[in-house]
């Protein structure tokens, strides 16, 4: 392709998103294809002559679009926000345009310099002190394990270097909530700690970690000759966005001098609002943390940001130094092949940067506290229908909730449950993602697609009421 070619067809593609992004409300939310139907639409083999790229965009529009949730849809409430706002859509793109890698400072100065930069805007945007230094990574799932690694390493001390985790006396262990992400387990087994050593923290009536059990769990291993290791605590959990407890898990943490990380993916971006830096109480405690911009601030994916209190220890872990990429002026600079584990980077703060000078930090505040009153609305309603429950505090943008009509219970709520969700999602009126909770299954409404209004919300409490009634069982609908 030539650059005019590219010119034409680039323009075409913008138009294409700009369209797409104007009338994604028209598009049923949910994906309306069957397993398997589009790859066998596809070419089973490459082809062997170059097509006119006027082809790739028919087949976006026959084969690719139908086949797609629509995460930017106002009726998406399913999973987490991921809103790539069209600022740093356009950040990605020049990314992408200019092709550019972060193997060292000197080959690209400016990616280097501006991750710097606004890692550090984030970093003053939702509280953090001075103390702490910020770099990007691809995910919360990579960051959660650069911080276990480290936490590895410094109760090791450096065993990777030595003998590694086989040379160890004695088992590390890792305490989580039971309602920490996935990712924190799949960190931990990655980072060869072992299923065995990942200890599960009770959790109280708001679904946070009790500060007394984890203590508990701590004594009880040392009583038992294991070594404590690492507390990941959560703001903003999955199933539920609970708040843990950071200032008391933080005294724990110091107490026994164990690596403190905070799994703070999507809550992370609500601290841009001080009114919700009540979760973040004790955080400056913590050794590392994590907050995702792709999420709820609204940097397209993927733009995870990890921080660390001492740049020092996660440099020592993660440094990488061969011959071909030293330069006269390391000494005098940050390079980011130090901060994670891939050696190249993509020029992602470009994205990060669009965004907030596009947008302003009061542009974001003000979008994210119309999903707060959004969410809160919907609560209201909830409480005051009869036979519907809110299962858990509402403190962000994510409301947990059931109808639970008299004369069903057990197994037979829970099909009732999974049949009006997917009733629901199957008609292409809203996206909504069931969930498990202390072993019954509920219906999680996450609010914050950008263009998500209160009249979006007001109408999936329609269709949700609606898909309930019909999904009833029959001795209960007459």
């Amino acid at each position: 392709m030539t650059p005019d070619e590219f010119r034409r067809h680039g323009h075409q593609l913008i138009d294409r998103i700009a369209d797409y992004r104007s009338n994604v409300a028209r598009l049923p939310v949910m994906a309306q294809v069957e397993p398997g139907q589009i790859k066998a639409a596809l070419p089973k083999a490459p082809p062997q002559q170059a097509e006119p790229f006027e082809s790739l965009f028919e087949d976006v529009d026959q084969l690719i679009m139908p086949g797609l949730s629509h995460w930017q849809h106002p009726n998406f409430f399913g999973y987490f926000p991921s809103n790539g706002t069209l600022s740093s859509v356009l950040g990605d793109y020049l990314s992408t345009g200019l092709g550019v890698l972060g193997l060292s400072w000197q080959s690209s100065p400016a990616l280097t310099e501006l991750e710097e930069t606004t890692t550090d805007w984030v970093r003053q945007m939702v509280g953090l002190s001075d103390q702490w230094s910020g770099v990007i990574q691809d995910t919360a799932s990579t960051s959660t394990l650069l911080a276990l690694i480290c936490a590895r390493e410094r109760a090791s001390d450096y065993a990777l270097v030595k003998g590694g985790m086989q040379a160890l006396d004695k088992p590390l262990i890792i305490y989580v909530s039971r309602h920490a992400h996935s990712s924190v387990d799949k960190a931990a087994l990655l980072a060869g700690f072992g299923k065995d050593n990942i200890r599960y923290v009770d959790t109280d009536a708001d679904f946070a970690l009790i500060p007394s059990a984890l203590e508990h769990a701590i004594q009880a291993d040392l009583a038992n000759g294991l070594q404590p290791c690492a507390i990941v605590a959560t703001t903003g959990t999955t199933t539920t966005t609970a708040t843990d407890p950071l200032a008391a898990v933080g005294d724990i943490a110091q107490k026994y001098d164990l690596w403190f990380h905070v799994d703070s993916a999507m809550a992370g971006s609500a601290m841009i609002l001080p009114e919700c830096r009540w979760m973040w109480d004790g955080i400056e405690k913590a050794d590392s943390l994590v907050l995702n911009a792709h999420k709820w601030l609204g940097v397209a994916f993927d733009c995870s940001l990890y921080y660390v209190r001492d740049q020092e220890h996660l440099i020592r872990v993660m440094s990488t130094n061969p011959s071909y990429l030293q330069s006269k002026v390391d000494s005098e600079v940050k390079n980011l092949r130090d901060w994670g584990i891939p050696l190249g980077r993509r020029f992602r703060a470009l994205k990060l940067w669009c965004l907030i000078r596009a947008e302003g930090v009061e542009g974001l505040q003000q979008r994210l506290r119309r999903d707060l009153a959004n969410a809160k609305w919907l609560e209201e309603q909830v409480r005051n229908a009869p036979d519907w429950q809110v299962l858990a505090p509402v403190n962000l943008q994510t409301v947990c909730l059931r109808h639970a009509p008299a004369g069903l219970s057990g197994e037979e709520l829970d099909r009732h449950t999974l049949a009006w969700a997917d009733a629901l999602n199957q008609s292409g009126q809203a996206y909504v993602t069931p969930a498990t909770l202390d072993g019954r299954w509920m219906v999680r409404i996450s609010i914050g697609a950008l263009p998500t209004e209160q009249e979006h919300v007001a109408m999936l409490w329609q269709n949700m009421q609606r898909a309930a009634t019909d999904s009833l069982p029959e001795q209960l609908s007459s």
